[in-house]
Protein backbone atom coordinates (compact mmCIF):
# COMPACT_ATOMS: atom_id res chain seq x y z
CA UNK A 1 0.00 0.00 0.00
CA UNK A 2 3.05 2.44 0.86
CA UNK A 3 3.56 1.95 -2.86
CA UNK A 4 0.56 2.78 -3.93
CA UNK A 5 0.40 5.59 -2.10
CA UNK A 6 4.13 6.83 -3.00
CA UNK A 7 2.63 7.01 -6.43
CA UNK A 8 0.02 9.00 -6.42
CA UNK A 9 1.88 11.22 -4.08
CA UNK A 10 -0.92 10.67 -1.10
CA UNK A 11 1.82 10.36 1.51
CA UNK A 12 1.63 13.82 1.59
CA UNK A 13 -0.84 16.25 2.07
CA UNK A 14 -3.20 16.54 -0.69
CA UNK A 15 -6.22 19.56 -0.98
CA UNK A 16 -8.34 17.36 -3.07
CA UNK A 17 -10.85 19.79 -4.41
CA UNK A 18 -8.09 22.11 -5.32
CA UNK A 19 -6.31 19.19 -7.88
CA UNK A 20 -9.54 18.40 -9.09
CA UNK A 21 -10.98 22.10 -10.15
CA UNK A 22 -7.61 22.40 -11.54
CA UNK A 23 -7.22 19.15 -13.22
CA UNK A 24 -11.12 20.05 -15.11
CA UNK A 25 -9.56 23.93 -15.94
CA UNK A 26 -6.71 22.09 -17.44
CA UNK A 27 -8.94 19.69 -18.95
CA UNK A 28 -11.30 22.77 -20.80
CA UNK A 29 -8.27 24.14 -21.71
CA UNK A 30 -6.68 21.31 -23.18
CA UNK A 31 -8.79 20.45 -25.59
CA UNK A 32 -9.10 23.17 -28.14
CA UNK A 33 -4.85 23.40 -27.91
CA UNK A 34 -4.56 19.32 -28.80
CA UNK A 35 -7.27 20.48 -31.78
CA UNK A 36 -5.03 23.22 -33.09
CA UNK A 37 -1.95 21.66 -32.60
CA UNK A 38 -3.63 18.35 -35.00
CA UNK A 39 -4.69 21.35 -37.77
CA UNK A 40 -0.78 22.40 -37.16
CA UNK A 41 0.35 18.65 -38.13
CA UNK A 42 -1.80 18.27 -40.96
CA UNK A 43 -3.31 15.32 -38.88
CA UNK A 44 -7.30 14.87 -37.62
CA UNK A 45 -8.20 16.56 -34.18
CA UNK A 46 -8.61 12.86 -32.44
CA UNK A 47 -5.11 12.13 -32.83
CA UNK A 48 -4.13 15.36 -31.31
CA UNK A 49 -6.99 14.82 -28.67
CA UNK A 50 -5.84 10.99 -28.18
CA UNK A 51 -2.69 12.20 -27.68
CA UNK A 52 -3.16 14.68 -25.34
CA UNK A 53 -5.30 12.07 -23.26
CA UNK A 54 -2.73 9.27 -23.26
CA UNK A 55 0.65 11.68 -22.19
CA UNK A 56 -1.40 13.14 -19.90
CA UNK A 57 -2.62 10.74 -18.26
CA UNK A 58 0.62 8.55 -18.28
CA UNK A 59 3.05 11.44 -17.66
CA UNK A 60 0.80 12.38 -14.37
CA UNK A 61 1.02 8.66 -13.65
CA UNK A 62 4.58 7.89 -13.57
CA UNK A 63 6.36 11.03 -14.37
CA UNK A 64 9.46 12.96 -11.97
CA UNK A 65 7.65 16.33 -11.85
CA UNK A 66 4.15 15.87 -9.80
CA UNK A 67 1.75 18.78 -11.39
CA UNK A 68 3.16 19.24 -14.83
CA UNK A 69 0.75 18.36 -17.72
CA UNK A 70 2.03 16.48 -20.68
CA UNK A 71 -0.01 16.71 -24.17
CA UNK A 72 -0.06 17.58 -27.35
CA UNK A 73 2.86 20.31 -28.58
CA UNK A 74 3.37 22.52 -31.28
CA UNK A 75 7.04 21.65 -30.79
CA UNK A 76 6.34 18.46 -31.79
CA UNK A 77 3.71 19.40 -34.64
CA UNK A 78 6.22 21.35 -36.23
CA UNK A 79 8.48 18.34 -36.16
CA UNK A 80 6.14 16.04 -37.65
CA UNK A 81 4.26 17.97 -40.22
CA UNK A 82 6.57 17.04 -42.88
CA UNK A 83 6.29 13.29 -42.45
CA UNK A 84 2.54 13.63 -42.15
CA UNK A 85 2.33 15.53 -45.59
CA UNK A 86 4.61 13.54 -47.47
CA UNK A 87 3.87 9.19 -45.66
CA UNK A 88 0.86 9.70 -43.91
CA UNK A 89 -0.36 9.24 -40.71
CA UNK A 90 0.69 5.24 -40.03
CA UNK A 91 4.10 6.25 -40.24
CA UNK A 92 3.46 9.40 -37.97
CA UNK A 93 2.35 7.01 -35.28
CA UNK A 94 5.51 4.76 -36.23
CA UNK A 95 7.81 7.67 -35.98
CA UNK A 96 5.65 8.40 -32.44
CA UNK A 97 6.50 5.13 -31.02
CA UNK A 98 10.16 5.00 -31.84
CA UNK A 99 10.91 8.30 -30.30
CA UNK A 100 9.40 7.28 -27.42
CA UNK A 101 11.75 4.22 -27.20
CA UNK A 102 14.25 6.37 -27.95
CA UNK A 103 13.43 8.73 -24.77
CA UNK A 104 13.09 5.75 -22.32
CA UNK A 105 16.99 4.67 -23.65
CA UNK A 106 18.01 8.21 -22.58
CA UNK A 107 16.50 8.26 -19.75
CA UNK A 108 17.67 4.67 -18.59
CA UNK A 109 20.88 5.93 -19.34
CA UNK A 110 20.46 9.05 -16.82
CA UNK A 111 20.91 11.32 -19.66
CA UNK A 112 18.34 13.66 -18.77
CA UNK A 113 21.23 15.77 -16.45
CA UNK A 114 22.45 17.01 -19.31
CA UNK A 115 19.71 19.33 -19.93
CA UNK A 116 22.06 22.13 -17.65
CA UNK A 117 24.47 21.58 -20.48
CA UNK A 118 22.20 23.93 -22.88
CA UNK A 119 23.14 27.83 -22.76
CA UNK A 120 20.19 30.26 -21.81
CA UNK A 121 20.88 32.31 -25.29
CA UNK A 122 20.10 28.97 -27.15
CA UNK A 123 16.91 28.71 -24.39
CA UNK A 124 16.07 31.77 -26.00
CA UNK A 125 16.44 30.78 -29.35
CA UNK A 126 14.75 27.65 -29.34
CA UNK A 127 11.76 29.08 -27.84
CA UNK A 128 11.55 32.02 -30.29
CA UNK A 129 12.00 30.03 -33.07
CA UNK A 130 8.96 27.66 -32.01
CA UNK A 131 6.87 30.91 -31.23
CA UNK A 132 8.16 32.34 -34.78
CA UNK A 133 6.81 28.52 -36.31
CA UNK A 134 3.71 28.75 -34.07
CA UNK A 135 2.45 32.40 -35.96
CA UNK A 136 3.66 30.78 -39.30
CA UNK A 137 1.48 27.84 -39.20
CA UNK A 138 -1.92 29.92 -38.59
CA UNK A 139 -1.68 32.10 -41.51
CA UNK A 140 -2.51 29.41 -43.90
CA UNK A 141 -5.91 30.02 -42.27
CA UNK A 142 -6.37 33.28 -44.10
CA UNK A 143 -5.14 31.52 -47.13
CA UNK A 144 -8.31 29.62 -49.53
CA UNK A 145 -7.95 25.71 -50.44
CA UNK A 146 -5.66 26.71 -53.81
CA UNK A 147 -3.80 28.89 -51.73
CA UNK A 148 -4.73 32.41 -52.41
CA UNK A 149 -5.23 34.82 -49.68
CA UNK A 150 -8.71 35.34 -48.68
CA UNK A 151 -10.43 38.86 -49.56
CA UNK A 152 -13.74 40.81 -48.41
CA UNK A 153 -15.93 39.63 -46.56
CA UNK A 154 -14.71 36.11 -45.63
CA UNK A 155 -11.52 38.27 -44.67
CA UNK A 156 -12.46 40.49 -42.16
CA UNK A 157 -14.58 38.38 -40.64
CA UNK A 158 -12.27 36.03 -39.86
CA UNK A 159 -9.93 38.83 -38.86
CA UNK A 160 -12.44 39.86 -36.46
CA UNK A 161 -13.02 36.93 -34.76
CA UNK A 162 -9.32 36.65 -34.68
CA UNK A 163 -8.76 39.61 -32.97
CA UNK A 164 -12.03 39.29 -30.39
CA UNK A 165 -10.44 35.90 -29.00
CA UNK A 166 -6.80 37.65 -28.62
CA UNK A 167 -8.68 40.76 -26.93
CA UNK A 168 -10.32 38.30 -24.15
CA UNK A 169 -7.68 35.64 -23.59
CA UNK A 170 -5.15 39.27 -23.12
CA UNK A 171 -7.67 41.20 -20.84
CA UNK A 172 -10.02 38.46 -18.79
CA UNK A 173 -7.16 37.61 -16.80
CA UNK A 174 -6.50 41.27 -15.21
CA UNK A 175 -10.07 40.70 -14.23
CA UNK A 176 -10.27 37.11 -13.23
CA UNK A 177 -8.36 33.94 -13.18
CA UNK A 178 -11.19 31.59 -12.20
CA UNK A 179 -11.73 30.24 -15.54
CA UNK A 180 -8.72 29.54 -18.51
CA UNK A 181 -9.22 32.97 -20.84
CA UNK A 182 -8.56 30.79 -23.96
CA UNK A 183 -11.92 28.83 -22.26
CA UNK A 184 -14.04 31.97 -22.24
CA UNK A 185 -12.57 32.93 -25.48
CA UNK A 186 -13.72 30.45 -27.35
CA UNK A 187 -16.99 29.92 -25.57
CA UNK A 188 -17.74 33.64 -26.57
CA UNK A 189 -16.77 33.55 -29.93
CA UNK A 190 -18.62 30.36 -30.41
CA UNK A 191 -21.70 32.01 -29.40
CA UNK A 192 -21.58 34.75 -30.87
CA UNK A 193 -21.00 33.20 -34.67
CA UNK A 194 -24.25 30.43 -33.76
CA UNK A 195 -26.87 33.42 -32.25
CA UNK A 196 -25.67 35.71 -35.53
CA UNK A 197 -25.31 32.90 -37.57
CA UNK A 198 -21.80 34.41 -39.21
CA UNK A 199 -20.79 32.21 -41.86
CA UNK A 200 -17.30 31.16 -41.10
CA UNK A 201 -15.13 28.17 -41.17
CA UNK A 202 -15.73 25.53 -38.36
CA UNK A 203 -13.45 22.50 -36.78
CA UNK A 204 -16.63 20.19 -38.07
CA UNK A 205 -15.57 21.71 -42.00
CA UNK A 206 -12.17 19.95 -41.76
CA UNK A 207 -12.50 16.95 -39.66
CA UNK A 208 -14.73 15.09 -37.22
CA UNK A 209 -13.79 14.22 -33.91
CA UNK A 210 -16.31 11.89 -32.37
CA UNK A 211 -14.31 9.43 -30.70
CA UNK A 212 -14.69 6.76 -28.23
CA UNK A 213 -11.87 5.11 -25.94
CA UNK A 214 -8.42 5.77 -27.89
CA UNK A 215 -8.16 2.19 -30.10
CA UNK A 216 -5.14 0.19 -30.38
CA UNK A 217 -3.78 0.29 -33.31
CA UNK A 218 -0.85 -1.41 -34.34
CA UNK A 219 0.82 1.44 -37.19
CA UNK A 220 0.23 -0.07 -40.80
CA UNK A 221 3.54 0.41 -42.25
CA UNK A 222 6.09 -2.17 -43.86
CA UNK A 223 8.52 -3.61 -41.02
CA UNK A 224 11.25 -2.77 -43.31
CA UNK A 225 14.73 -0.83 -43.00
CA UNK A 226 13.11 1.28 -45.70
CA UNK A 227 10.82 2.38 -43.43
CA UNK A 228 13.30 3.26 -40.20
CA UNK A 229 15.49 5.33 -42.63
CA UNK A 230 12.08 7.35 -43.05
CA UNK A 231 11.00 7.62 -40.17
CA UNK A 232 14.12 7.54 -38.08
CA UNK A 233 15.43 11.44 -38.28
CA UNK A 234 11.99 12.32 -37.19
CA UNK A 235 12.10 10.19 -34.33
CA UNK A 236 15.01 11.18 -32.98
CA UNK A 237 14.34 14.98 -33.57
CA UNK A 238 11.04 14.51 -31.80
CA UNK A 239 12.70 12.75 -28.96
CA UNK A 240 15.09 15.45 -28.47
CA UNK A 241 12.61 18.32 -28.89
CA UNK A 242 10.33 16.45 -26.52
CA UNK A 243 13.36 16.24 -24.04
CA UNK A 244 14.23 19.31 -24.31
CA UNK A 245 11.47 21.15 -23.73
CA UNK A 246 9.79 18.54 -21.37
CA UNK A 247 12.88 19.11 -18.89
CA UNK A 248 12.86 23.05 -19.63
CA UNK A 249 9.21 22.73 -17.91
CA UNK A 250 10.22 20.44 -15.31
CA UNK A 251 12.90 23.02 -13.97
CA UNK A 252 10.32 26.43 -14.56
CA UNK A 253 8.11 24.60 -12.39
CA UNK A 254 10.88 23.16 -9.94
CA UNK A 255 11.57 27.17 -9.84
CA UNK A 256 7.90 28.25 -9.14
CA UNK A 257 7.33 25.48 -6.28
CA UNK A 258 10.65 25.67 -4.42
CA UNK A 259 11.28 21.74 -5.04
CA UNK A 260 13.31 19.35 -7.46
CA UNK A 261 11.50 17.19 -9.86
CA UNK A 262 13.49 14.03 -11.40
CA UNK A 263 14.26 14.39 -14.68
CA UNK A 264 15.63 11.04 -15.51
CA UNK A 265 12.31 9.34 -14.60
CA UNK A 266 10.89 12.28 -16.61
CA UNK A 267 12.68 11.20 -19.42
CA UNK A 268 11.26 7.14 -19.16
CA UNK A 269 7.90 8.62 -18.26
CA UNK A 270 7.52 10.40 -21.69
CA UNK A 271 9.10 7.90 -23.67
CA UNK A 272 6.47 5.61 -22.40
CA UNK A 273 3.56 7.80 -22.71
CA UNK A 274 4.87 8.17 -26.55
CA UNK A 275 5.03 4.74 -26.89
CA UNK A 276 1.63 3.92 -25.66
CA UNK A 277 0.17 7.33 -27.78
CA UNK A 278 1.67 5.66 -30.95
CA UNK A 279 0.00 2.52 -30.69
CA UNK A 280 -3.57 4.39 -29.24
CA UNK A 281 -3.46 6.39 -32.37
CA UNK A 282 -2.00 9.14 -31.37
CA UNK A 283 0.39 12.75 -32.68
CA UNK A 284 2.51 12.21 -29.69
CA UNK A 285 3.63 15.12 -27.56
CA UNK A 286 5.43 16.27 -24.74
CA UNK A 287 5.22 18.86 -21.36
CA UNK A 288 3.40 21.75 -22.15
CA UNK A 289 4.28 25.04 -20.43
CA UNK A 290 1.19 27.37 -20.93
CA UNK A 291 -0.72 23.97 -19.17
CA UNK A 292 1.35 23.57 -16.70
CA UNK A 293 1.39 27.01 -15.66
CA UNK A 294 -2.51 26.90 -15.46
CA UNK A 295 -2.49 23.64 -12.88
CA UNK A 296 0.56 25.18 -11.08
CA UNK A 297 -0.76 28.94 -10.71
CA UNK A 298 -4.24 26.99 -9.74
CA UNK A 299 -3.09 25.52 -6.78
CA UNK A 300 -2.11 21.96 -7.80
CA UNK A 301 1.05 20.50 -6.78
CA UNK A 302 0.21 17.00 -7.09
CA UNK A 303 -0.39 14.05 -9.63
CA UNK A 304 -3.55 13.94 -9.21
CA UNK A 305 -4.69 17.31 -11.13
CA UNK A 306 -2.98 15.56 -13.97
CA UNK A 307 -4.90 12.27 -13.66
CA UNK A 308 -8.47 14.53 -13.81
CA UNK A 309 -7.09 16.51 -16.55
CA UNK A 310 -6.81 13.51 -18.77
CA UNK A 311 -9.81 11.87 -17.49
CA UNK A 312 -11.97 14.78 -17.82
CA UNK A 313 -10.47 15.11 -21.62
CA UNK A 314 -11.67 11.85 -22.38
CA UNK A 315 -14.58 12.48 -21.37
CA UNK A 316 -15.34 15.20 -23.39
CA UNK A 317 -14.11 13.20 -26.50
CA UNK A 318 -16.37 10.49 -25.86
CA UNK A 319 -19.43 12.86 -24.56
CA UNK A 320 -18.61 16.08 -26.44
CA UNK A 321 -17.75 15.82 -29.70
CA UNK A 322 -20.89 17.33 -31.33
CA UNK A 323 -20.37 20.32 -29.79
CA UNK A 324 -16.98 20.82 -30.18
CA UNK A 325 -17.18 19.95 -33.48
CA UNK A 326 -19.15 23.80 -33.91
CA UNK A 327 -16.06 25.92 -32.98
CA UNK A 328 -15.13 28.48 -35.02
CA UNK A 329 -11.37 27.84 -36.32
CA UNK A 330 -10.98 31.94 -36.07
CA UNK A 331 -11.35 31.12 -31.92
CA UNK A 332 -8.45 28.27 -32.33
CA UNK A 333 -6.51 30.69 -35.09
CA UNK A 334 -6.46 33.65 -32.72
CA UNK A 335 -5.64 30.88 -29.47
CA UNK A 336 -2.54 29.78 -31.21
CA UNK A 337 -1.53 33.38 -32.22
CA UNK A 338 -1.68 34.34 -28.11
CA UNK A 339 0.07 30.89 -27.67
CA UNK A 340 2.95 32.33 -29.90
CA UNK A 341 2.80 35.68 -28.36
CA UNK A 342 3.40 33.70 -25.09
CA UNK A 343 5.86 31.46 -26.04
CA UNK A 344 7.81 34.39 -27.79
CA UNK A 345 10.50 35.47 -24.90
CA UNK A 346 9.82 39.53 -25.34
CA UNK A 347 12.70 39.41 -21.77
CA UNK A 348 15.32 38.54 -24.13
CA UNK A 349 15.44 41.49 -25.99
CA UNK A 350 16.11 43.67 -23.10
CA UNK A 351 19.12 41.56 -22.01
CA UNK A 352 20.60 42.27 -25.38
CA UNK A 353 22.56 45.24 -24.89
CA UNK A 354 23.56 43.13 -21.80
CA UNK A 355 24.31 40.24 -22.82
CA UNK A 356 27.86 39.13 -24.65
CA UNK A 357 28.28 39.96 -28.64
CA UNK A 358 28.57 36.03 -28.74
CA UNK A 359 25.97 34.90 -26.66
CA UNK A 360 23.79 37.56 -28.54
CA UNK A 361 24.98 36.00 -32.15
CA UNK A 362 23.98 32.40 -30.65
CA UNK A 363 20.83 33.42 -29.61
CA UNK A 364 19.56 34.87 -33.19
CA UNK A 365 21.51 31.90 -34.88
CA UNK A 366 18.85 29.26 -33.01
CA UNK A 367 16.15 31.79 -33.40
CA UNK A 368 16.76 31.53 -37.44
CA UNK A 369 17.44 27.55 -37.67
CA UNK A 370 14.69 26.95 -36.11
CA UNK A 371 12.56 29.27 -37.76
CA UNK A 372 13.92 28.15 -41.28
CA UNK A 373 14.70 25.13 -41.25
CA UNK A 374 12.06 24.13 -38.43
CA UNK A 375 14.15 21.63 -37.10
CA UNK A 376 14.15 22.79 -33.11
CA UNK A 377 16.89 19.27 -32.47
CA UNK A 378 18.90 20.71 -34.99
CA UNK A 379 18.88 24.39 -33.64
CA UNK A 380 19.70 23.48 -30.34
CA UNK A 381 22.61 21.05 -31.14
CA UNK A 382 24.17 23.67 -32.87
CA UNK A 383 23.55 26.39 -30.27
CA UNK A 384 24.94 24.11 -27.81
CA UNK A 385 27.71 23.12 -30.07
CA UNK A 386 28.90 26.91 -31.07
CA UNK A 387 28.44 28.02 -27.02
CA UNK A 388 31.10 24.71 -26.30
CA UNK A 389 33.56 25.80 -28.84
CA UNK A 390 33.02 29.75 -27.94
CA UNK A 391 34.01 28.48 -24.15
CA UNK A 392 36.98 26.85 -25.24
CA UNK A 393 38.19 29.38 -27.00
CA UNK A 394 37.82 31.58 -23.65
CA UNK A 395 39.76 28.95 -21.45
CA UNK A 396 41.91 28.62 -24.42
CA UNK A 397 43.17 32.33 -24.12
CA UNK A 398 43.08 32.41 -20.18
CA UNK A 399 46.61 29.77 -19.95
CA UNK A 400 49.51 32.04 -18.18
CA UNK A 401 52.89 31.05 -16.52
CA UNK A 402 54.51 32.68 -13.73
CA UNK A 403 58.24 32.29 -13.68
CA UNK A 404 61.24 32.65 -11.49
CA UNK A 405 64.51 30.71 -10.63
CA UNK A 406 64.64 29.97 -7.15
CA UNK A 407 68.20 30.42 -4.96
CA UNK A 408 69.55 26.40 -5.96
CA UNK A 409 69.31 28.05 -9.65
CA UNK A 410 66.02 25.93 -10.67
CA UNK A 411 63.73 27.50 -12.70
CA UNK A 412 59.72 27.36 -11.97
CA UNK A 413 56.81 27.76 -14.41
CA UNK A 414 53.77 28.08 -12.26
CA UNK A 415 50.61 27.16 -14.74
CA UNK A 416 47.54 28.84 -14.28
CA UNK A 417 44.38 27.63 -16.51
CA UNK A 418 43.40 24.75 -17.78
CA UNK A 419 45.41 22.79 -20.42
CA UNK A 420 43.59 20.91 -23.20
CA UNK A 421 43.35 21.36 -26.93
CA UNK A 422 42.79 25.10 -27.28
CA UNK A 423 45.60 26.21 -24.66
CA UNK A 424 48.51 23.53 -26.09
CA UNK A 425 49.82 26.17 -28.23
CA UNK A 426 49.84 29.31 -26.11
CA UNK A 427 51.25 26.71 -22.84
CA UNK A 428 54.60 25.65 -25.34
CA UNK A 429 55.53 28.70 -26.29
CA UNK A 430 55.64 29.82 -22.64
CA UNK A 431 58.99 27.87 -22.56
CA UNK A 432 62.38 28.99 -23.19
CA UNK A 433 64.18 25.44 -23.44
CA UNK A 434 67.31 26.77 -25.15
CA UNK A 435 68.18 29.27 -22.76
CA UNK A 436 66.34 27.66 -19.32
CA UNK A 437 69.17 26.42 -16.26
CA UNK A 438 69.52 22.96 -16.24
CA UNK A 439 66.39 21.88 -14.10
CA UNK A 440 62.95 22.97 -14.51
CA UNK A 441 59.89 22.58 -12.68
CA UNK A 442 56.48 22.77 -13.86
CA UNK A 443 53.92 23.68 -11.60
CA UNK A 444 50.50 22.18 -11.89
CA UNK A 445 48.91 23.57 -8.62
CA UNK A 446 46.92 26.10 -10.50
CA UNK A 447 46.00 24.52 -13.37
CA UNK A 448 45.04 20.89 -15.00
CA UNK A 449 45.43 18.36 -17.87
CA UNK A 450 42.35 17.81 -19.42
CA UNK A 451 42.44 15.61 -22.61
CA UNK A 452 45.18 13.77 -24.74
CA UNK A 453 45.93 16.98 -26.49
CA UNK A 454 47.74 18.39 -23.30
CA UNK A 455 49.37 14.78 -22.46
CA UNK A 456 51.02 15.01 -25.54
CA UNK A 457 51.81 18.70 -25.16
CA UNK A 458 53.81 17.19 -21.86
CA UNK A 459 55.06 14.48 -23.44
CA UNK A 460 56.80 17.06 -26.64
CA UNK A 461 58.02 19.60 -23.51
CA UNK A 462 59.85 16.88 -21.61
CA UNK A 463 61.87 15.66 -24.86
CA UNK A 464 62.41 18.95 -25.63
CA UNK A 465 64.49 19.75 -22.94
CA UNK A 466 65.43 16.37 -23.16
CA UNK A 467 67.42 16.52 -25.86
CA UNK A 468 69.13 19.27 -24.37
CA UNK A 469 70.45 17.79 -21.51
CA UNK A 470 67.97 19.52 -19.02
CA UNK A 471 65.55 18.02 -16.61
CA UNK A 472 61.66 18.64 -15.86
CA UNK A 473 59.70 17.99 -12.59
CA UNK A 474 55.74 17.69 -13.19
CA UNK A 475 54.57 19.09 -10.01
CA UNK A 476 50.98 19.31 -8.42
CA UNK A 477 49.25 17.41 -10.50
CA UNK A 478 45.90 16.42 -9.63
CA UNK A 479 44.53 12.54 -8.93
CA UNK A 480 42.80 12.69 -11.97
CA UNK A 481 45.80 13.89 -13.91
CA UNK A 482 48.30 11.45 -12.96
CA UNK A 483 45.68 9.10 -13.68
CA UNK A 484 45.38 10.15 -17.47
CA UNK A 485 48.85 10.17 -17.91
CA UNK A 486 49.33 6.77 -16.53
CA UNK A 487 47.02 5.47 -19.21
CA UNK A 488 48.71 7.44 -21.51
CA UNK A 489 51.97 5.99 -20.46
CA UNK A 490 51.58 2.90 -23.04
CA UNK A 491 51.28 4.71 -25.52
CA UNK A 492 53.26 7.42 -25.00
CA UNK A 493 56.84 8.71 -23.15
CA UNK A 494 55.92 10.95 -20.64
CA UNK A 495 58.89 12.03 -18.33
CA UNK A 496 57.60 12.43 -15.35
CA UNK A 497 60.87 13.17 -12.61
CA UNK A 498 59.87 13.00 -8.96
CA UNK A 499 62.44 14.70 -6.74
CA UNK A 500 62.44 13.34 -3.06
CA UNK A 501 62.57 17.45 -2.32
CA UNK A 502 59.40 17.95 -4.65
CA UNK A 503 56.38 15.23 -3.15
CA UNK A 504 53.75 15.95 -6.27
CA UNK A 505 50.65 16.68 -4.70
CA UNK A 506 51.53 17.22 -1.41
CA UNK A 507 54.33 19.70 -1.15
CA UNK A 508 53.44 23.85 -1.36
CA UNK A 509 56.16 26.21 -3.32
CA UNK A 510 57.09 28.83 -1.13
Amino acid sequence: MKKYFNLFDFSQRVDYKTEVLSGLTVALALIPEAVAFAFMADLSPLTGLYAAFVMGLVTAVFGGRPGMISGATGAIAAVIVTLSKTEGVEYVFAAVVLSGIIQVVAGALKLGKFIRLVPHPVIFGFVNGLAIIIFMSQLDQFKTEEGFWLSGTTLYVLLGLVLLTMLIIWGLPKFTKVVPASLVAILVVFGLVAILKIDTKTVGDIASIKGGFPPFHIPKVPFAFETLKIIFPYALIMAGVGLIESLLTLNIIDEITETRGRSNKEAVAQGVANITSGFFSGMGGCAMIGQSLINISSGARARLSGIVAAVMLLIFIVFGSGIIEQVPMAALTGLMIMVAIGTFEWASFKTITRMPKKDVFLMFLVTLVTAILRDLALAVLIGVTLAALFFAWDNAKRIRARKHVDENGVKHYEIFGPLFFGSVTAFNEKFDVLNDPNEVIIDFEESRVVDMSAIEALNKITERYHKVGKKVHLRHLSPDCRRLLARADEILEINILEDPTYKVMTDKLT
